[in-house]
Formats: structure tokens, C-alpha cells, sequence
């Protein structure tokens, strides 16, 4: 493999707090916490009725003229990454056709995309009507739904909801032509799509590529999924701001929510050759999978949260005592974040105690597979500005957790900054980022 090194030149961000990176990043520092009761339907029979929503906004001011008879065809999950996409690709300095058909500076070929995305749940106006036509003597019929339930559904309908949709519409609208990926492996698929596209580039095969990941989770069939697997706080909608409490002793589950979080990775000597501004350094990257005898599940001593972690450390060349910072995936189930804060502890050793570490789920939500990747743009952002604010909804730390959570601002450099992230069903991925140096 090449040693091309991978810098970060761009960030487009779409979350709870707001519709751009900038957006999100001042939401944090003022500790603005954006989960609130669900609008996007009526959660009167969900055990959890809180969610971290996105502001409203119009698809089309993010769309050329030409492609705007498209968004049709796009589900939420799409128009929060093609927002992102547009964003990230601005603030690089990077033309594309979609920006600028006259003055476009990317070679097509070597610019490429990997996205992460959810398990795209559709719309129930859009598939009730044929669910309905299959029903016999109440239960669905499979038979009834070949004859005749299937002929109600919109002939484009799978269109919207397959999970390579998300890639297919950004590389389309600002004409990407290498190397594309989509990967869907829940809550840690945007930090795999950004150390795949670290690899692309570090190999040779693009100069630069689009990664991240995005999801909307507000859906009625993913969040009674969650509730039935135990995983969404039952906190009422009046206790909204203080519901969701990674680490913390009081902590009762996670609060889901939807975002895109999109990073422009670039090769350093192409960066510097078209005199970008760079960012931060994406340094190590590190994946794992450790199956839990409870599935799903992590292992009660958070195996694979500790070994993606010594892999980004084998990767990176580094170990404990160059991260400045942790941003760990902070769930806010009990079990989860025990289980994560042991893989972190089993990671680090002693050198835990000298790291300051900050969640932030309680202010942004779960937003699956976009989570880790507005994770690492909230690094960026600490590395950039030399700053955390204090970490939210923490009064008393889960008893026997090591972890330095940072209950008060922190303002000193931070060069290198660890994001963790990890499944309920035991996938685990690590990226480390830091500040560039030398050239």
C-alpha cells in the first residue's frame, strides 16, 4: 500500500442542532440540547416519544435545477446526505458541476464516495394501503400479497429505501466517478466508510472522496424497534433535555434521532498542490467484531470496543499517551455504555485517568449510522478551535466507570483526538484524527 498520507478538508454536517457543521458546532459549545418531543408523527402509543429532530428544510436548495425532479425519488435519509454532501464540498474549496458547471476543479475519476447508511424504513402511507389489501381474517396473507398487494405499491418505490440510494445521488449530482462504496453496519458504518476511504486514497486509487454517513431513525418502525429491544428511554417528553445520559448512574436508554455528517478526505500533496485548507489528519483507523453470548449485545468487557481501538493505535503508530481526547459512542444504555467504558479502560490501561473523554449523544442523539461521523467532525472542530465544552446530563458517573469525563469546558491544544463507536451486535470501529503536521 501506498503511504499516502490522508488529510480532512472539507465538513458538511445536518443534525439536531442545526444545517451546517458551523451550525452544530456552536449547538455544543453552548450545550444546546437538540432532542425534544417527535413531531415527525404521533408517538401517543410509543413507550419513548423523544427524539433528536432536524430543523425543517427545502431538498431543492440543495439541488441543481436540472436534478430537482429527483427528489421524488428520495427518502430522508438521502436529502440529509445530499445536504451534507453540498455543504462538505463547499466549505473545501472544491468545485463540482453541481456547484459550478463552469469552473469545476475535480477530476471526476479520481474522486470518489463512501457512505454509511441505515436500514432505510419506508414511509407507512406508502406501503399501507398494499399491507392492507393483504390482510385475511386479520393477519397478512403472503399469498393475498403477491395477487394483489403488491400492485399498490409505486413502481419506483424500492428506489428511495435501498441503502446505496445515498451514495447513488451524491456522486450523480456532483459527477463522482472513482471508487464508491455504501456500507451499512448500523451504528458504526460511518466510521468504517471513512477508514475505507482513507485506504482508497492511501492505496492510489482516488485523490480524494466524499465520506461519512447519515440517517433519519424518526420512523415509526425503527423506533419501535428500538423499544422493543430495550434500548429507547422511557424518560416523558417534558424531562426531554436531561433524558439522555451517557455514562451517567441515572441513565435509562438512548434517544434516537437523524443526521449526515460528511468529511472531504483528500491525499496531502494533492491538497497542498491546490492550496486547500487542511484541517485535520486522519492518522489510524481500526475495526473489530465480537460476537456477545447476548445478542444482541456487547461483551460485558467491551472486547471489541477495545481491540478497533488498539488497531487505530497499531495503525496510527501511536498508543495511550498521544490522545489528547476521546469522543466515545455514549449511548446512554446502561449496559452499552459499562460495556464500552471497560473496552476504553482495557485500551488505555492506567493512561486512562489523564484523558479527558465527551460524549455527545446527550445533546445530539443516536443518529445510527451518521453518529460517529459528526462524532469526528466535533473532533475536527476541537482540534481546530482548542476546545470542549462541558459534557451534559453527567451527575453521578456509573460506579466503577474510570472514565475522565469532562464535566467542565476545556480549553488547551488538542492534536489528537479518538473516536470509538460500536453496534449492539458487536461490531466495533476506532478512528484517530489529529493535527496536520509537516507536509
Amino acid at each position: 500500500m501506498d503511504d499516502r498520507r490522508v488529510v480532512i478538508t472539507g465538513l458538511g454536517a445536518v443534525s439536531p442542532l442545526g444545517l451546517s457543521a458551523d451550525a452544530m458546532w456552536k449547538g455544543l459549545l453552548e450545550g444546546r440540547c437538540g432532542i425534544g418531543p417527535i413531531t415527525a408523527f404521533d408517538p401517543s402509543g410509543f413507550p419513548c416519544k423523544l427524539a433528536g429532530q432536524v430543523e425543517p428544510y427545502r431538498i431543492q436548495e440543495f439541488l441543481p435545477k436540472a436534478y430537482r425532479k429527483a427528489a421524488k425519488l428520495m427518502s430522508r435519509d438521502i436529502e440529509l446526505a445530499v445536504m451534507a454532501a453540498d455543504m462538505a464540498m463547499r466549505s473545501s474549496g472544491l468545485v463540482t458541476r453541481a456547484i459550478d458547471p463552469e469552473h469545476v476543479n475535480i477530476d471526476p475519476p479520481r474522486f470518489g464516495i463512501n457512505l454509511g447508511a441505515g436500514l432505510i424504513s419506508c414511509d407507512l402511507v406508502e406501503i399501507a394501503p398494499a399491507v392492507a389489501a393483504s390482510i385475511v381474517d386479520g393477519g397478512f396473507d403472503i399469498h393475498k400479497w403477491g395477487s394483489e398487494g403488491m400492485q399498490l405499491v409505486p413502481p419506483l418505490w424500492l428506489l428511495k429505501y435501498l441503502p446505496n440510494m445515498l451514495a447513488c445521488h451524491v456522486s450523480i449530482i456532483h459527477d463522482l466517478q472513482g471508487p464508491s462504496n455504501s456500507i451499512t453496519s448500523a451504528e458504526v458504518s460511518g466510521a468504517c466508510a471513512v477508514a475505507e476511504g482513507r485506504d482508497v486514497i492511501a492505496r492510489g486509487d482516488a485523490d480524494v472522496i466524499l465520506a461519512g454517513g447519515a440517517e433519519a431513525k424518526v420512523n415509526p418502525m425503527v423506533m419501535m424497534s428500538q423499544c422493543l429491544q430495550g434500548r429507547a428511554t422511557t424518560c416523558p417528553p417534558e424531562d426531554a433535555q436531561i433524558a439522555c445520559r451517557p455514562f451517567d448512574q441515572a441513565a435509562s436508554g438512548s434517544v434516537f434521532g437523524e443526521a449526515a455528517g460528511l468529511m472531504v478526505l483528500e491525499a496531502l500533496d494533492h491538497a497542498v498542490g491546490r492550496g486547500a485548507r487542511i484541517l485535520a489528519e486522519v492518522l489510524g483507523t481500526g475495526e473489530s467484531c465480537s460476537a456477545s453470548a447476548r445478542v444482541p449485545g456487547l461483551e460485558p468487557d467491551g472486547a471489541a470496543v477495545r481491540i478497533a481501538i488498539e488497531k487505530a493505535f497499531e495503525d496510527a503508530g501511536l498508543g495511550p499517551t498521544d490522545i489528547d481526547l476521546i469522543i466515545p459512542h455514549g449511548t446512554a444504555v446502561p449496559y452499552e455504555d459499562q460495556a464500552e467504558a471497560a473496552g476504553i479502560e482495557g485500551a488505555f490501561g492506567v493512561h486512562i485517568e489523564r484523558v479527558p473523554v465527551w460524549p455527545t449523544k446527550s445533546l445530539l442523539s443516536n443518529t445510527g449510522a451518521a453518529a460517529a461521523a459528526i462524532d469526528m467532525i466535533a473532533g475536527v472542530y476541537a482540534i481546530v478551535h482548542g476546545m470542549i465544552p462541558a459534557a451534559r446530563n453527567l451527575d453521578r458517573p456509573r460506579e466503577g466507570c474510570r472514565l475522565q469525563i469532562n464535566t467542565r469546558p476545556i480549553a488547551r491544544p488538542f492534536r489528537r483526538v479518538l473516536c470509538c463507536c460500536f453496534t449492539f451486535g458487536g461490531q466495533a470501529a476506532a478512528v484517530i484524527i489529529g493535527r496536520p503536521t509537516g507536509g
